[in-house]
């Protein structure tokens, strides 16, 4: 695949990229490299591997990494019920070196999601989403994965790749991730996107939404991204969400009042809603302001559109 087919299928995806993340994904495409993908929650990460499955056509496999997460949670498990099956079955029938070795074969492998993703005929995307949760030994574990795209099972041996998957790793720096597997990987840091970048990715995905209320909507979700007191900040997700919920109530404009009634859309914790009064009566200081506020005389009904 060229650049101009990838740049092509995002488009078809509706997935608002700029030079550098279009680049990098192709890079990383074409020399097998593995990409580690760091940035806050929220901003998009995991979208990109479910973007790449669609633009490849190819299957998307998600580990999702927490703490405790170990090989036979993500590599490979032992079908233990049907080895003790087989044991009552052939004891005594079969050679007893015979029947050990036998119970370690194919048949009783039970894949999980590395696995699956390097033994898989056709090349699929393998997502190792949010690696910073998992433990630094599962990461040390993954870099033969990485380096290598084969993996050492004791019992069988090392497992070379069937085909090789596009590997997307994400991070959300709640602790550092080594050295070691950084080398192994092509970067790329996403931050939160700008009021006319998320604009364009609203407009994209819900193109029905009226333009005032679109603009009105990543005004103020911009605005409680820049504000310290606000400790989750929103999502892109959470802007969409929002955006599709004041649609199907038939809202045009975001007054204050939808705004507090709607606002469990776009903040998640009972703390930050708590703050939207003291947030919207703040001053307006050239920021983006949210909304048409008579108090403050601006109003964004003509600001960023795009031809």
């Amino acid at each position: 695949m060229d650049l101009e087919t990838l740049k092509q299928k995002m488009d078809e995806a509706h997935y608002i990229y700029d030079e550098t993340l279009i680049t990098v994904l192709y890079v990383a495409l074409r020399l097998n490299r593995p990409l580690l993908i760091e940035g806050a929650a929220g901003v998009g990460k995991t979208e990109i591997a479910k973007v790449m499955a669609a633009a490849l056509d190819r299957e998307l496999v998600r580990l999702q990494c927490y703490e405790g997460l170990d090989e036979s949670k993500s590599l490979y498990e032992w079908n233990y019920q049907k080895q003790l099956l087989s044991i009552q079955v052939n004891m005594g029938r079969r050679d007893e070196d015979e029947l050990t070795r036998s119970l370690f074969s194919d048949e009783y492998l039970l894949e999980r999601p590395l696995l699956r993703s390097i033994r898989s005929p056709e090349p699929v995307v393998l997502l190792i989403d949010e690696i910073d949760k998992s433990d630094e030994e599962f990461e040390a574990f993954l870099l033969e994965l990485l380096s290598d795209m084969q993996v050492s099972i004791p019992e069988i041996g090392t497992v070379k790749a069937t085909s090789i998957p596009f590997v997307v790793l994400t991070s959300n720096r709640a602790r550092p991730i080594s050295d070691a597997l950084r080398r192994r990987c092509a970067y790329l840091y996403i931050e939160y996107p700008d009021m006319d970048k998320e604009l364009a990715i609203l407009r994209a995905r819900l193109p029905h939404v009226d333009d005032r209320l679109a603009v009105q909507v990543v005004s103020a979700v911009q605005k409680f991204r820049s504000s310290e007191a606000i400790l989750k900040k929103p999502s892109v997700a959470e802007t969409l969400d929002w955006a599709q919920a004041l649609d199907a109530l038939g809202v045009r404009e975001l007054t204050p009042e939808i705004l507090r009634g709607t606002v469990g859309f776009v903040l998640k914790n009972n703390e930050d809603i708590d703050l939207i009064d003291e947030i919207l009566n703040g001053e307006c200081d050239g920021a983006e302001c949210t909304g048409d506020h008579e108090d403050c005389g601006h109003s964004h009904e003509h600001h960023h559109h795009h031809g």
